[in-house]
């Protein structure tokens, strides 16, 4: 990676194969652009193909997640044609469609306040820890704009009713709030965000990565769908699939055995 993305993210993994990926900008409240943007889009791709990595997860240093869109970037983007601007929402979307489709499970440590964007980001992880003073916002209506981009994947997490409610009123709402509505899993005080961190990858390193990737995916593909005959045969498949796979045998096995299964460190 470039030294430039060095600067701008924090990523590191380690031993047991968790990649903790950090938007490292605590002075302007890592807020982002789109060359962080690019660099986020990077920094996914390179964990979900690297085999040594087992979980991902989205953190941030200082005292604030992240505020969403930097005020540079958003002076550039109002002098941008509809061409430019589509470009450029096209390349955030591509890296929130590589975030929410990882194969890898991925946790979001919110230690502080989540803007704009940065709620999307969120809501792309699989599971997400927050601080109690930690705070969230689709404030993109008070400038005039809409959280386009980032709908699909909050208005999955929190539901329509809720995104109605806070996309139109652009409010400010606690941690203890999103985790009701949804986006958010866990809440603790913040001298227990790490310890709690740990007990959701300490269970994920526990599974076995196949069916952690696989249960992933079946997730996304079975949500919303009607319940159909062909849903259901292709359930049947997926179950019969991964029984007959090696993960799959070791798994059983190491079950009836009464032994670890060889996944586990």
């Amino acid at each position: 990676m470039s030294n430039e993305n060095e600067k701008t993210l924090k990523i590191r993994t380690d031993a047991r194969g968790v990649r903790t990926i950090s938007l490292g900008r605590p002075e302007i409240h890592n807020a982002f652009d789109d060359s962080v943007i690019a660099e986020l889009s990077e920094a996914f791709a390179d964990a979900d193909q690297d085999s040594n990595v087992r979980v991902v997860v989205l953190a941030a240093e200082g005292k604030s997640f992240s505020a969403g869109a930097n005020l540079g970037w958003m002076k550039r983007m109002a002098s941008y044609s509809y061409e430019e601007n589509l470009s450029d929402a096209n390349a955030l979307a591509d890296m929130l469609r590589r975030l929410n489709f990882m194969s890898k499970p991925t946790i979001a440590r919110v230690q502080g306040a989540a803007f704009g964007g940065a709620v999307g980001l969120v809501a792309c992880c699989d599971m997400a820890v927050a601080s109690e003073r930690a705070s969230f916002c689709l404030s993109e209506v008070k400038i005039g704009l809409i959280p386009a981009t980032i709908s699909p994947y909050v208005i999955a997490a929190m539901g329509q009713r809720a995104s109605r409610r806070y996309f139109l009123t652009a409010e400010r709402f606690k941690a203890l709030e999103a985790k009701s509505l949804g986006l958010v899993s866990e809440v603790v005080a913040e001298e227990q965000l790490d310890e709690s961190l740990n007990k959701l990858i300490n269970a994920l390193l526990s599974n076995s990565p196949q069916a952690v990737a696989q249960a992933k995916t079946l997730v996304a593909d079975v949500a919303e769908r009607e319940i159909t005959s062909e849903l259901i045969a292709n359930t049947s498949e997926r179950i019969a699939a991964i029984r007959v796979s090696e993960e799959g045998q070791e798994g059983l096995t190491a079950f009836l055995e009464k032994r670890q299964a060889n996944w586990i460190q």
